[in-house]
């Protein structure tokens, strides 16, 4: 039976939000393509019809998945923004989470083409963090930016670590705290 272009495209995208899930619950290693594929309601035997390898999979499942803003966020925006980052419904949500918090260790030792993915994503999530950064000049702004990220993805990364939950809020609390201090000046 032929697969219509819609049903295709259909299918294609409930694998890559199925992978994008599952590597941000488990990591790269800790998934399988025959799970990505039963999460997706796919036959494993399907796979190889919509992607080369479990590495173009990876690349095509990281450039559509994050939850970094996707337009340039102006000073409010951007407190906004980090409340939202720096709270426990996304500490206690990796599958739907971030996907920097999630893999970037995976990412750091993958493909090029997968590093080259979230490289860009990476560079779109402080060019949009720069548009109300505090700084006198552009350059300023997108180091304060580049700074931002860090601090936002690692306190989220060591507040998910940390088995104690009053030391994890702890690190969210401090963390959001540092970065409207920082930015109100902004």
């Amino acid at each position: 039976m032929k697969v219509s272009r819609e049903q295709v495209a259909e299918n294609r995208q409930r694998i890559l939000d199925a992978a994008g899930r599952l590597f941000r619950e488990r990591g790269v290693e800790g998934v399988s393509v025959a799970e990505v594929m039963q999460a997706a309601g796919l036959t494993h035997g399907a796979f190889y019809g919509y992607f080369a390898s479990k590495d173009d999979l990876l690349a095509q499942a990281f450039a559509v998945l994050d939850r970094s803003p996707e337009t340039a966020l102006d000073v409010q925006a951007r407190r906004t923004y980090f409340d939202r980052y720096l709270s426990d419904g996304h500490r206690d949500d990796p599958g739907g989470g971030c996907c920097f918090v999630a893999l970037a260790q995976d990412a750091a030792r993958g493909a090029p083409p997968l590093r080259d993915v979230m490289t860009q994503r990476l560079d779109e999530f402080v060019t949009a963090l720069s548009a109300g950064a505090d700084g006198a000049d552009a350059p300023t702004r997108r180091r304060n930016a580049a700074a931002d990220v860090a601090t936002l993805v690692g306190a989220v990364v060591l507040a998910r670590l940390a088995d104690d939950p009053a030391l994890s809020d702890e690190i969210l609390a401090a963390a959001r705290t540092r970065l409207l201090k920082t930015n109100e000046a902004a």
